[in-house]
């Protein structure tokens, strides 16, 4: 049946070269690179350019030639299914201008399967030429052929190469051989193949040549070249879990993983890849190696591979601890513009450990919020309240002004909503003048800031002493907002100047701001003045607020002018009141008898009585009233009598 395959395979090739007579054109040159130029350099980082040098270079007709690799493939099976000699081999390829790469040379063992033979002779001429580097899955390949052939001589002798050039069995060619064998009976070799492929194994290898491969390098004194030469009579079949694992160990000795590191670049058997690089920038993360550090980085970028988020979370936290906020910078930078970009945790963390160290570099932030917004990422404002907790938390508050406008130099957008928050931390740090200017500022920007930051500002110079400027910024409020929302804010300021014993001068304020800038108070705004203005002595100033209040609907605040009147006040103290409730007539009889009984609870009948001679007959004479005076009257007799 392989004779009959082959046969057909020769019948279609034929048919190929026969439709192809470009391949043969006398007129083409005809270049077959030197061997050694076809090896892979020892270094894995030029590895893949070489690769890409080398394969699909062509020296025949600019023409495009669909399915080129597959009829390379073709062409090269054609050529070694016929007993040819070495030299022969090598004209045959010359002459139909093939190259020769280790992807052809798999892709064609791979198609050579049905015909040993001629995957014997294939594999043996690649070898013995030195055309092309044989990898592991080379070599498995062509043990899969020998062992499904049972052959068991050539396999187990192909094994031992396979042992000295670092290769170990694939799972593959365990699984296809080892089923195999059982059916030929071969009951040894199977029972060999499966200990072997056990032991082999990447678990067992790790398990038993980490710690062997560690204890070399941690030898005091010895010279690299000394670590270098033990380590090869190991003779170890590296992998990237045993070289992981190594570096693991020997992560807090970095020199001694760097020897090991540069040793593994230099195996021929051995490409280190994505996960060796990041665990060899695990170790370097660290202020004595940030060069060697960098350097990983870069050949693992050019290499194409990705920065782990676990080689990135190490790393960047060793950078915080140890304070090297700009490598963290770097570092974040790096990793944005992977694949796999760090979070808006990653982000904000960062920011707030640059917001909260000893030298605040703005220049940092926004270099932090440019690299995150360029990743394609947007920033909320509630990201700023974070910044703002960690400003607060070291005493930086008064900072907050700059580090918004350095974020904005990278691309943030700050809503009102962000100014309200930078102006109101200004406030809290005492910075009030500055608070005033950016407040000012972003407003006439065409921001609307909510009228809790003006009460803010108020409230702040008030309690700061300084009224003058927040009777200013109550004034700006007044422009800016107008006068129907500003009732919080008023009371605060009233506050502020009866907390300076200044009672008199805010009945002034707030009887020119309701007269001419038609600003409504609060109840409880007048309640308060009230009682600070009769508690400073200040009762015909309170009287003018009674009249006030009636004008704006509120029922009239009397208690405080009762209780003054009836302990301390005089007969002209109570006209006063009584003509301030006074508005088309007098007030109720209530409010006299009142007036009248805590006059004679405290024992004040003679102003009692000076205040019923000038009331109004109406008054005089009511009946409770009489009455009234009639019972002190009786009271005070029989006093005299006992």
């Amino acid at each position: 049946m392989s004779n009959a395959w082959r046969s057909l395979l020769l019948r279609n090739l034929s048919r190929i070269s026969s439709r192809t007579p470009c391949i043969r054109h006398p007129d083409l040159h005809v270049s077959v690179p030197k061997p050694q130029t076809l090896i892979h350099s020892s270094s894995p980082f030029l590895a893949p350019i070489h690769s890409l040098c080398f394969t699909n270079r062509r020296w025949f007709s600019s023409l495009p030639a669909p399915d080129g690799n597959d009829r390379d493939r073709v062409l090269v099976a054609e050529i070694f299914a016929k007993p040819l000699t070495s030299d022969e081999i090598k004209a045959e390829l010359e002459s139909r201008n093939l190259l020769l790469d280790v992807n052809m040379v798999n892709s064609v063992l791979k198609s050579l399967e049905g015909t040993p033979k001629a995957a014997q002779r294939f594999f043996d001429w690649v070898s013995e030429s030195e055309a092309v580097r044989l990898n592991s899955k080379s070599y498995n390949l062509m043990l899969e052929i020998v062992g499904t052939e049972g052959r068991v001589e050539e396999f187990w002798g192909l094994v031992e190469i396979m042992k000295r050039k670092g290769f170990g069995v694939s799972k593959g060619a365990f699984l296809k051989v080892s089923e195999s064998f059982e059916k030929m009976g071969l009951a040894k070799d199977c029972e060999r193949l499966k200990e072997m492929y056990f032991l082999n194994s990447h678990e067992n290898v790790v398990g038993r040549m980490c710690p062997a491969i560690c204890k070399i390098l941690r030898s005091e004194n010895e010279s690299e070249e000394s670590i270098r030469k033990k380590l090869d009579e190991l003779d170890v079949s590296l992998s990237s879990s045993l070289v992981v694992a190594v570096l693991e160990r020997i992560g807090q000795y970095p020199k001694k993983a760097s020897t090991f590191f540069r040793w593994v670049e230099g195996n021929p058997s051995f490409a280190p890849d994505g996960r060796v690089y990041n665990a060899m920038a695990r170790v370097l993360g660290r202020e004595d190696c940030i060069d060697e550090f960098w350097g990983i980085l870069r050949k693992l970028r050019n290499l194409g591979y990705e920065l782990e988020k676990e080689t990135y979370i190490k790393v960047s936290d060793r950078f915080h601890k140890w304070k090297m906020l700009a490598a963290a910078v770097d570092l974040f930078k790096f990793a944005m513009a992977g694949s796999d970009k760090p979070s808006v945790h990653d982000f904000v963390f960062l920011l707030k450990k640059i917001v909260v160290s000893d030298d605040l570099d703005l220049n940092l932030i926004s270099t932090v919020v440019r690299t995150f917004i360029n990743g394609g990422h947007s920033i909320k404002g509630s990201v700023f309240d974070t910044v703002l907790k960690s400003l607060k938390s070291v005493g930086k508050l008064g900072e907050c002004d700059k580090v918004l406008k350095a974020m904005e130099e990278g691309g943030f957008a700050p809503d009102s909503y962000v100014h309200e928050k930078v102006v109101i931390g200004l406030c809290n740090a005492g910075r009030l003048e500055e608070a005033l200017q950016y407040l000012d500022n972003v407003e006439q920007a065409g921001y609307k800031l909510d009228s809790k930051t003006w009460e803010i500002l108020v409230q702040k110079h008030s309690l700061a002493g300084d009224l003058d400027k927040a009777l200013s910024c109550f004034n700006k409020m007044l422009e800016r907002k107008g006068s129907g929302d500003v009732g919080c804010a008023f009371e605060v300021l009233v506050n502020g100047f009866c907390q300076k014993n200044k009672a008199k001068e805010a009945c002034k304020i707030l009887e020119k701001m309701v007269t001419k800038k038609n600003v409504k108070p609060w109840h409880s705004t007048y309640k308060f003045l009230i009682e600070r203005l009769i508690r400073q002595g200040g009762i015909k100033e309170a009287f003018t607020l009674l009249g006030l209040m009636k004008s704006h609907g509120f029922p009239p605040f009397i208690d405080p002018f009762i209780d003054y009147i009836c302990k301390s006040g005089s007969v002209e103290d109570a006209m006063g009141f009584i003509q301030a409730m006074t508005v088309k007539e007098f007030p109720s009889r209530t409010v006299f008898l009142r007036l009248f009984e805590g006059l004679f609870k405290e024992g004040r009948h003679d102003v009692a009585h000076g205040l019923l001679h000038k009331c109004p007959g109406s008054i005089r004479n009511h009946a409770d009233i009489l009455d009234l005076f009639y019972a002190m009257k009786s009271d005070g007799a029989t006093a005299a009598a006992l």
